[in-house]
């Protein structure tokens, strides 16, 4: 047998045979990896210092010289969208790693040990999620500070419910198989019960879960950055950018247009790289 054929054959091979053959994953998966290229290389790519004001080319148009236009500063807006891309997409990935952290050990515990454990666990997940997820990421930024740093940990800590409760109904189902039940007979202790046949077979729904997520901190971070809860000036950042160009959107709609195409591209990106995954990791709904 071939390595091809074996590779083929294996799980990993059909995951990713199927994700291949799902066009719109992959074309999520391009347009994220676009992205996080221009953010890794940003000082290769951006043409002028983004921070760089010239009150000579205040809000000209896009042109050969200024590919995006500038803003209300004269800054080249092409520039700041290349480094404005670094503050989104770090956002979003810390602001799920938190919430990962946070959320999956809980809803281990929740899970393995039911009882009043699970009682208290889930109560508070349902309280925290009874409230709109951009709501409780927006007081807990207010009650932080302002900050981007400040912005990802309520980020995170909004979000970390979902993943408790994704993975409390993954350990649910996990822990009634056979192989769980044979570790438990055998006498082996909880935790390497859980870390060693529980946590591992819970992974791909959590990885599909935060890939999805992190399209939801991505706007979370823009909207606010929007509100001045999040990257603060002079720092590029979509949101904030935006922010500025809603007093400029008659004389300048340029300066809104590009923040905006590209917070929809990349939650666009995100949506359709998570279910391309889930179809091709996990294809039940959970």
């Amino acid at each position: 047998m071939t390595a091809v054929a074996h590779v083929q054959k294996s799980p990993l091979g059909r995951q990713l045979a199927k994700f291949a053959k799902n066009h719109a994953a992959v074309a999520g998966a391009v347009i994220v990896g676009v992205f996080v290229l221009i953010a890794i290389f940003a000082p290769l790519i951006a043409p002028y210092d983004p921070f760089q004001t010239n009150f000579i080319n205040v809000r000209k148009p896009p042109s050969a010289q200024f590919w995006l236009g500038t803003d209300e500063l004269g800054r080249d807006i092409f520039s700041r969208m290349v480094y404005g891309a670094r503050a989104s997409l770090t956002a979003g990935g810390i602001s799920v790693a938190i919430a990962v952290i946070v959320g999956v050990p809980f809803g281990l515990l929740a899970g393995y040990f039911g009882g009043w454990i699970d009682s208290v666990i889930s109560r508070l997940i349902d309280a925290m999620l009874a409230i709109p997820f951009l709501i409780l990421a927006i007081s807990l930024a207010a009650f932080l500070g302002a900050s981007l740093t400040n912005a990802m940990i309520a980020i995170g800590l909004s979000a970390a419910p979902i993943f408790a409760r994704l993975t409390r109904g993954q350990v649910l189902s996990i822990k009634s198989e056979e192989y769980v039940e044979a570790a438990q007979v055998i006498g082996l202790r909880h935790p390497r019960i859980i870390l060693h046949y529980i946590l591992p077979n819970s992974v791909p729904p959590i990885i599909v879960q935060a890939t999805l997520t992190i399209a939801a901190a991505v706007i979370a971070e823009a909207s606010l950055s929007f509100l001045g809860l999040g990257q603060q000036p002079p720092n590029p950042s979509w949101g904030s950018m935006l922010n500025t160009a809603k007093n400029f959107i008659s004389q300048a709609p340029w300066m809104s247009l590009w923040p905006g195409t590209a917070i929809f591209l990349v939650v666009l990106g995100f949506n359709l790289l998570g279910d391309g995954l889930r179809d091709a990791i996990d294809p039940r709904e959970y």
